[in-house]
């Protein structure tokens, strides 16, 4: 696993000179009546030019809350070190080490050609069937754990294809839209449950707080909307990346070499051809090694225990989760599960490789340290918008547009919040926004859950950064998505994403009860 966050650009002077120089423009501009609110802007601004241009190492960058906050005074080092060692980091290293021990066992190979064997070897294909994949998992497991267990499959993908004498140009066309499915994929499946996705989460909490004479929406209600949106979003996110931001060919990885004796070739001897070409590599791995069945029953293990730990609330019913028990509740969660399962893999002998372990203190050469860093800056950037009051500023522009028609509210709400959600924890934002937007929708006289909802669902829409989600940061550690191309393509979804949220939400609402009318207010949000 390649770590592009270590990796040089070429040395550019106005790339570098941009995000001082733009931060200082935000800073002037004094945005907010604190100036901790400008300050803060004005380390954000920083750090996305950056980012967005690669003017030094993302690592480096991810770096800057170390010496900007503390410098600005809106925090303490400490306590901007804290975010760089938060329990969540412990998760990806964990996954990593996992991933790597399947790598080192080679039972990513024999995994990935049962998959192409199953779903074939067209690039198209492999990408739809790893983000429906990624898609179910999610809508039950969070779309980190998703994208650690999808993430090896994916690779062993592209490493069996270059084993079979695809081109370095043919496989740069599918590893990116394959990298970013498995990423996407698993963050537009949480939409589909009230549990998939912790913003989904943050308004079965909040609503019921701000509004506890309303009908909270159960389980079912949730799906009615959520589980159309996953699917139909899956599909438009699946063309867009194979068909008009990537353009992927529509022709077998595994294509074998054709008989040209046997006549110019055609579809079907083609299709002959990779099933062969398929039916020998199976062979040639031969029956399973000692090594392949430990390695896999860690990572099947770590899945389980990851899938079964939390209660999952059905609405009538709820499924307890080994975590929520008295030996373990408080104590253990899928942190400490993939830790442990990680340390497992340094004390099991390796029968291929007499006298070592699975996974050597050495192997983790390869895993991308530089993405933990990151992932702490990430946290530290997000936790600067709190303290600093950024993130309640930028909600309150929201009480500016009263008057606005319901639909336009929504729309402007949503696309704030798909834009911070870029930057900014989207469980965060979430909670900063929510109850704004509830206030809104009040002092409007509009449904509350006509906001609200639609909100929810376009928070956890942020796919231009890799600081958006934890899977856009897992798979931009691959080192086969560039940080301009993640934009790219993040544009589209982000648009994609908020026309559906937006369509689907106005044709299914009223079938659920919800007015989407102006001077609606049910009897419940009156105050």
């Amino acid at each position: 696993m390649a770590d592009p966050t270590v990796s040089v650009p070429p040395l550019s002077l106005w790339r570098i000179g941009l995000g001082p120089a733009c931060g200082a423009l935000v800073l002037a501009a004094g945005p907010g009546d604190d100036p901790a609110i400008g300050a803060m802007a004005a380390v954000a601004v920083w750090m996305a030019a950056w980012w967005a241009t690669e003017a030094v190492p993302v690592a480096v960058t991810a770096l800057l809350p170390l010496v900007l906050m503390p410098l600005a005074g809106l925090a303490s080092v400490s306590e901007v070190a804290r975010e760089y060692g938060r329990e969540t980091i412990f998760l990806f290293l964990g996954g990593f080490l996992l991933a790597l021990g399947l790598q080192r066992s080679g039972a990513h190979r024999r995994l990935a050609l049962t998959i192409v064997a199953a779903i074939g070897s067209r690039p198209r294909r492999l990408v739809l069937g790893c983000m429906l994949a990624a898609a179910s998992l999610s809508m039950w497991l969070s779309n980190t754990s998703t994208t650690l267990l999808l993430l090896p499959i994916a690779l062993s993908l592209l490493a069996t294809a270059r084993e079979q004498g695809a081109s370095p140009a043919a496989l740069a066309r599918l590893g990116l839209p394959l990298m970013l499915g498995v990423a996407h994929g698993a963050t537009i499946g949480g939409l589909a449950t009230p549990v998939g996705t912790p913003t989904n989460l943050v308004f079965r909490q909040i609503f019921p707080q701000l509004f506890p004479d309303a009908p909270t929406p159960g389980f079912a209600q949730w799906m009615a909307i959520g589980l159309p949106l996953a699917l139909i979003f899956v599909l438009v996110a699946w063309w867009l990346l194979v068909a008009v931001i990537f353009r992927l060919p529509d022709e077998d990885l595994f294509g074998g070499v054709h008989d040209a004796g046997a006549g110019p070739a055609t579809p079907a001897t083609r299709r002959d051809a990779a099933a062969a070409t398929l039916a020998r590599l199976r062979a040639e791995l031969g029956p399973l090694r000692r090594d392949e069945v430990l390695a896999s029953a860690l990572f099947g293990i770590t899945a389980l225990l990851w899938i079964t730990g939390r209660d999952l609330d059905l609405g009538a019913f709820t499924l307890p989760g080994w975590q929520s028990s008295a030996l373990f509740a408080g104590r253990v969660d899928d942190n400490v599960v993939a830790i442990a399962m990680a340390i497992v893999l340094f004390l099991l002998p390796s029968r291929d490789r007499p006298g070592r372990r699975l996974l050597e203190w050495s192997d983790t050469a390869e895993v991308p340290w530089g993405i933990l860093l990151l992932f702490g800056g990430g946290f530290a950037l997000a936790a600067g918008f709190q303290t600093s009051g950024l993130s309640a500023w930028a909600g309150g522009l929201f009480t500016q547009l009263e008057g606005a028609p319901p639909l336009v509210l929504a729309l402007v709400a949503c696309l704030s919040l798909t834009l911070l959600s870029e930057f900014a924890s989207n469980t965060a934002t979430a909670q900063i926004a929510l109850p704004i937007l509830a206030s809104v929708a009040v002092t409007l006289a509009v449904d509350p859950r006509a906001l609200m909802i639609p909100a929810t669902l376009t928070a956890s829409c942020a796919f231009m950064m890799p600081v958006g989600t934890p899977p856009a940061s897992i798979v931009y550690a691959t080192g086969w998505v560039p940080i301009r191309s993640m934009i790219r393509a993040g544009i589209w979804l982000n648009l994609a994403g908020l026309i559906l949220v937006l369509g689907l939400f106005g044709l299914i609402a009223p079938l659920l009860g919800i007015d989407l009318s102006a001077g609606s207010l049910p009897a419940w949000a009156q105050r």
